[in-house]
């Protein structure tokens, strides 16, 4: 960022996923607004990005009576570890992806965990022994717990038909970090598209979808998992049956442009980077066109070792794609 000249107080992640760019960014002390069409997604923003408060619990540790087994145990760690030992319960979760539901996304001891702990953070939410924000850092917990037992190859949108080592361990509930620093830090769950007229910011990432592949359906269980809502779900894999709200312009080649011409043009801020590849389904010299448009263009790559799951097709002796980011200065 710094030798590239770039420079500014607040950041844009545009498209969250994970949080993993909004907390590298919030580290360093930016203004983070950040915003993601995935309710999973918003929940970890709200944890992670928005939060700049202790995990307390103070209502909640009244009415539990827990001696956590850690010398210094914080707050969250005491709650955690409460919440790993309660009884096991049957659920939506262990009902529908586990071999009682006929798949293999998790054990059938670990689906009743991950429904135990869930529904416990959500009694005590009706309860109200927990404020929103505690609400979404246990929930923020138990969705960066899920996929160190999940029996799949890093996505959901199928499981393995043999179990992963991994996946048969005892599912033990992790804390998350906290991360602060010293700004009102803004999330959304929200097309970050309609957001242009209400968020000015000196650095706008872009790290949009690079194929037609939505991320809805790769990321379904942890969709359920944050929302536990009991959805309709359809075919082999469990996919929830309806996901129209949450599908993105930016895996149609046409609409994409279209999409990032919107951004280019209507956005606030003073730097533009979009992240992206050379095997994207939208073309560098279609890129270079519209950005031009709007400030002065500069390209960057390098070679990244491709993922195994994009070795297919004529692609699959490379070894190596070209990794790219736009840099784009009104």
């Amino acid at each position: 960022m710094t030798e590239k000249g770039i420079k500014g107080q607040s950041f844009f992640d545009f498209f969250a996923g994970t949080t993993n760019v909004g907390r590298f960014f919030k580290k360093m002390n930016y203004q983070i607004f950040s915003s993601d069409l995935l309710y999973f997604s918003f929940v970890l923003q709200k944890a992670y990005v928005a939060n700049n408060q202790e995990f307390t619990f103070e209502k909640l540790l009244k009415n539990v009576t827990f001696q956590s087994q850690q010398l210094f145990a914080t707050p969250l760690q005491i709650i955690v570890d409460y919440l790993n030992q309660i009884p096991n319960k049957q659920g939506f979760i262990w009902k529908n992806y586990t071999l009682a539901g006929d798949r293999m996304y998790f054990s059938e001891e670990n689906g009743l965990r991950i429904d135990a702990i869930r529904q416990q953070i959500e009694e005590w939410k009706k309860e109200k022994l927990i404020s929103e924000n505690e609400y979404f850092i246990l929930l923020a917990c138990l969705i960066e717990t899920v996929p160190f037992y999940a029996n799949v190859a890093g996505v959901y949108a199928a499981f393995h038909k043999k179990w992963d080592p991994r996946a048969v361990k005892k599912l033990e509930l992790r804390p998350i970090e906290f991360v602060k620093n010293n700004s009102e830090n803004q999330c959304f769950n929200e097309n970050s598209v309609i957001l242009l007229d209400k968020i000015e910011a000196d650095i706008f990432y872009l790290d949009p979808p690079y194929n037609q592949r939505q991320y809805a359906p790769n990321y379904h269980l942890l969709e359920t998992i944050a929302k536990y809502d009991n959805p309709e779900i359809k075919g082999i894999t469990g996919l929830r049956a309806n996901y129209e709200n949450q599908k993105s312009k930016f895996c149609n080649a046409t609409t994409a442009l279209q999409e990032l011409e919107k951004v280019a043009k209507f956005g606030k801020y003073k730097t533009l980077i979009l992240s992206y590849n050379n095997e994207g389904i939208m073309l560098q010299n279609e890129i270079l066109s519209i950005l031009s448009k709007y400030g002065n263009v500069e390209l960057e790559e390098f070679d990244y070792l491709r993922f195994k799951s994009n070795n297919n097709g004529e692609s699959k002796y490379k070894k190596h794609i070209k990794e790219q980011l736009y840099i784009l200065r009104k």
